[in-house]
């Protein structure tokens, strides 16, 4: 079977409820379990944040898979598959999504919004200085003016 160059799961959302009383204090979301086997073997976790109305990439990542989680803001993850084709996936904050581009997919993450998005990135590879395991690429047909406030 072939791989897939990009997912979008919906993830599971979970009410809390206080201990003394029950009443609902608030929602957990579940971004990974070991057995849910969602995520390879995640080696690294960092935090991205975005700019307003700023774009990250697009580039290539040779060798990982990259797993995103949008914890504050907006997002919309640019996919171009092996194909050419683009792929537009918007998520927030309020949206329980996961995001995978596998490796060496070209993707790139755009801020549509006024303030700073703030994403979770899982990756199954750790990344290392110097590990040249990047490539910066271009979507020279792509609209990004479509995005533009």
């Amino acid at each position: 079977m072939e791989k897939e160059d990009f997912s979008v799961f919906q993830l599971e959302n979970h009410e809390t409820k206080d201990v003394l009383d029950s009443h609902i204090n608030g929602e957990l979301t579940v971004i990974w379990r070991n057995w849910d086997k969602i995520i390879n073997k995640p080696e690294m976790i960092y935090l991205n944040s975005i700019n307003p109305g700023e774009i990250k990439g697009p580039h290539i990542h040779k060798n990982r898979t990259s797993y995103f989680f949008c914890i504050h803001g907006e997002m919309i993850i640019v996919i171009q598959d092996k194909n050419g084709k683009y792929h537009d996936i918007e998520a927030n904050s309020e949206s329980s999504k996961l995001i995978s581009v596998s490796n060496g997919i070209s993707a790139a993450i755009i801020n549509p919004s006024k303030n700073i998005s703030k994403i979770l990135v899982m990756a199954d590879v750790a990344w290392k200085p110097n590990d040249n395991e990047m490539k910066n690429d271009s979507f020279d047909d792509y609209d990004w003016k479509k995005w533009e406030n």
